[in-house]
């Protein structure tokens, strides 16, 4: 039976309540004994002397959802995962927001930490996610993920 794909997107930052409330569900779970937990964060970087205001995402969403349940079942075969959320922001997120929530959960902590830090990596690099870095005097650049 094929999984569905599962959409990651959110329009606009991602909400403290709403990660707070994900990581409360998991209480009723009895079978988890670990967390992997990464927020994103968008950083105030001053670039040629000028702040970092925003940063705009945008994605080729059909192809980057495709990549993701790829990733998602790569990372379920490798690791011992109870369960695993990941979702990225779609839109202008302002410095100090967050744009980015990987929630790995398993029986032992090694697997949850491990497969949410490879989850990271290959968002990073994978998928066609594009960020472009607005000013704070309206000016900007496309991002380059480090």
């Amino acid at each position: 039976m094929q999984k569905e794909i599962k959409n990651i997107f959110k329009e606009g930052a991602i909400d403290p309540l709403f990660i707070s409330e994900s990581i409360a569900k998991h209480s009723a779970k009895k079978n988890i004994g670990a967390h992997g937990i990464f927020l994103g964060q968008i950083r105030e970087d001053v670039v040629d002397e000028k702040p970092v205001a925003a940063i705009e995402y945008t994605a080729y969403e059909e192809m980057a959802l495709e990549k993701m349940h790829r990733i998602r079942e790569e990372i379920f075969t490798k690791y011992d995962l109870t369960c695993m959320h990941v979702y990225h922001s779609l839109g202008t997120i302002r410095a100090g927001e967050i744009c980015l929530f990987v929630f790995t959960s398993s029986k032992h902590r090694l697997a949850a930490m491990e497969s949410c830090n490879e989850l990271v990596e290959r968002i990073k690099k994978e998928l066609p996610v594009w960020g472009r870095e607005i000013f704070e005097d309206d000016s900007h650049q496309w991002k380059v993920n480090q």
